[in-house]
Parts: structure tokens; C-alpha cells; sequence
């Protein structure tokens, strides 16, 4: 049964939705989540920030290969595999506009907010934020016949949000995260952020006005 809870050098946590699966593992030393999502009519995959740790995002794709890689955001702990997996793969590699010039890797398609991915019969929507850092983003998988699921990067998790350095960028991203994430997707959410533990948006909603008031 798919708790959420993983551990580098442990196994991946599986979920199996009706049209999609969602694998997610933790890698590197600073312990991030990279999720991959498996298209189920099509076999088609996506991976979630190429984190750390090459060889065993490998073993986690398998033989059948990868559509694209999405970096959900510049911070040097969530791109660390990205050049090994595209050269090996032949992948597409998407990053936020305003965070491809940061990363150290090829990119091939740069993203803005509101656009859809595609891959298979599957599509993720970009919510881009800011405030974490300037392209910080969100995806957000609608299921057709179930409730949202929200891969949040570092832009949300149990118990707030991400870290900023500045006033202004802590309310950027709250701002963000409450307009495009909590005001427009249901509570029954799932969210699957980049380090540690899953969460729902129903679980948090009741600490947003906490969370404006200690300004973290």
C-alpha cells in the first residue's frame, strides 16, 4: 500500500491511479523526491526532477525508455542526474522560463504558467509561483475520474511552504501557492512534494493564516 514515506537507498513507493502510476523515490544526500509517471495506455514516462543518484533513476525507468523530464525548479539539488538521464535517454527536458538560464543542463523546451505537458494520454499543468526561486513551480495532474494530484517541488509541503530569503519572496510564494493551489483544487488533493512526506491540501488549508502570520 502506498504510504509516501521513502528513504534514500530504499525502494520506491508506488501508487496506482486508473490512467496513471506514480512511482516515487528518494535520492542524494539532501534526500529529494523524484517521481516518475508512467502513462498506463501508452507506457509512455516522465520524470519529476532528475535529482541525485543516476544509476538508480535508471533502474526506476527501466527498459522502456523516457518521454521527458521536468525540473521543477533551479535549485541545484533537483537537477544533479539531469545531463546523465537526457544523454542516456534521448529525452525532452522541460524547465520554468525564468529558472532554465540557472540549471546545469540541457533543456529543451522552457515552460510558463498555465501550459500543459503531454506525454502519453497524460498531461500535467504548469503553476508557476515564484518566491522559493523567480521560475518556482507546481504540476498538477487531473484525474478523470478521481481528484487532483499536485507534484509541488519545493514550492509546498507538510506545514507550509518553501524557503525564502526575503519578505517580499515568502509572500510571493504563499501568494502563489494559496491563489493557484489551494483556491482552485479541491481539499481531497494529494500532494507530493520534494523532500519527505506526503500531504493533501485539506490537511493544510486550516494553517494558511498561521503560516502569514509567523512568515515561514
Amino acid at each position: 500500500m502506498y504510504s509516501g514515506e521513502v528513504h534514500v537507498g530504499g525502494n520506491a513507493q508506488v501508487k496506482e491511479l486508473p490512467n496513471l502510476i506514480v512511482s516515487k523515490l528518494a535520492v542524494g544526500p539532501y534526500d529529494n523526491n523524484s517521481y516518475l509517471l508512467r502513462c498506463r495506455n501508452t507506457g509512455a514516462q516522465l520524470l519529476i526532477d532528475a535529482a541525485a543518484e543516476p544509476d538508480r533513476l535508471r533502474n526506476l525507468i527501466g527498459s522502456d525508455g523516457l518521454t521527458a523530464i521536468v525540473t521543477t525548479h533551479a535549485h541545484g539539488d533537483h537537477w544533479q542526474a539531469l545531463a546523465a538521464i537526457v544523454e542516456e535517454t534521448g529525452c525532452l527536458s522541460y524547465a520554468p522560463l525564468a529558472d532554465a538560464g540557472s540549471i546545469q543542463g540541457p533543456i529543451t523546451e522552457t515552460l510558463i504558467d498555465g501550459q500543459f505537458i503531454h506525454w502519453g494520454d497524460c498531461a500535467l499543468k504548469v503553476l508557476t509561483v515564484g518566491g522559493h526561486t523567480p521560475g518556482c513551480s507546481m504540476l498538477v495532474y487531473n484525474d478523470p475520474v478521481g481528484h487532483e494530484h499536485l507534484f509541488s517541488g519545493d514550492a509546498l509541503f507538510p506545514g507550509g511552504v518553501g524557503k525564502t530569503t526575503t519578505p517580499q519572496d515568502f509572500d510571493t510564494l504563499l501568494t502563489g501557492v494559496t491563489a493557484k493551489a489551494f483556491d482552485q483544487l479541491s481539499d481531497l488533493t494529494w500532494v507530493y512534494p520534494g523532500h519527505g512526506n506526503d500531504t493533501t491540501l485539506g490537511r493544510e488549508r486550516p494553517h494558511l493564516a498561521e503560516w502569514r502570520q509567523r512568515g515561514w
